[in-house]
């Protein structure tokens, strides 16, 4: 289903004059529940004013009235075809003016509590360049002392949907580059309690559970046949040497 005109502003006014259910809303233009429960709260879409979808032939009345009745309900999008391919942007994303200064706050957030994400996903998210990341990540910002992390989503600059995007597309990458011993740690309890109790020796001394500083392993068995004369090779008494000698 395409996405109604001006889908934030549509939502506003659907939050602001009906009764429908945070997901009827985030549904029928295309956002996140929690988003639409921002607009609600007063946390995102500050200063956004509402747009009719009912004044602008994108939404019936009585779809309204269906939807306000039964909340499993789901709004039905009059076909508009300059609403197709709203959805897709092309280029990088229009950051609108007065927003423009909350972007190194948003940055901070997303490396603070998603350090997971690339640059070039925070750049997508938020529209900004990648020297700019970099300044906040090294902290060489000329203004880094006064940053503090905010939402993102809450400041308005991407949607959940796009930030929860992000972040599963970054978690599936870095599963994908963990190493053996990080895969053993991440094994379910009830794997891990099947596995032997045979101990594993670390991947560092691997091979060396068979050295041994002797040539032969073998000791060698004892010489019943030795007496004390012949363990000290002491030489044999002359006879005919004089005894005062």
């Amino acid at each position: 289903m395409n996405k109604p005109l001006m889908a934030k502003a549509t939502a506003v006014w659907l939050v602001d004059n009906t009764t429908l259910s945070f997901k009827q809303i985030a549904d029928f233009c295309g956002m996140h529940e929690l988003e639409v429960q921002g607009i609600a709260d007063g946390d995102v879409a500050v200063g956004v004013k509402g747009f009719d979808p009912v004044a602008s032939n994108q939404l019936d009345a009585s779809e309204i009235e269906k939807g306000q009745k039964n909340p499993l309900y789901r709004l039905k999008l009059k076909h508009n075809p300059a609403a197709e391919g709203e959805e897709k942007r092309r280029g990088p994303r229009y950051t609108p003016l007065s927003k423009r200064q909350d972007r190194p706050a948003a940055i901070l957030w997303l490396v603070k509590f998603h350090p997971e994400l690339a640059d070039s996903q925070i750049s997508k998210l938020v529209g900004t360049t990648k020297p700019t990341i970099a300044s906040i990540r090294d902290r060489t910002h000329w203004n880094i002392q006064n940053i503090q992390p905010i939402d993102p989503v809450a400041l308005g600059l991407c949607r959940q949907s796009e930030l929860d995007a992000a972040v599963q597309k970054a978690a599936k990458r870095k599963a994908a580059a963990m190493t053996d011993d990080e895969r053993r740690k991440l094994l379910s309890t009830e794997t891990s309690l099947a596995m032997s109790d045979e101990p594993r020796l670390p991947s560092s001394i691997a091979g060396l559970e068979n050295f041994s500083l002797s040539k032969d392993d073998e000791k060698p068995e004892p010489d019943d046949n030795l007496d004390a004369d012949s363990f000290f090779n002491l030489p044999d008494a002359d006879d005919d040497e004089d005894e005062d000698h």
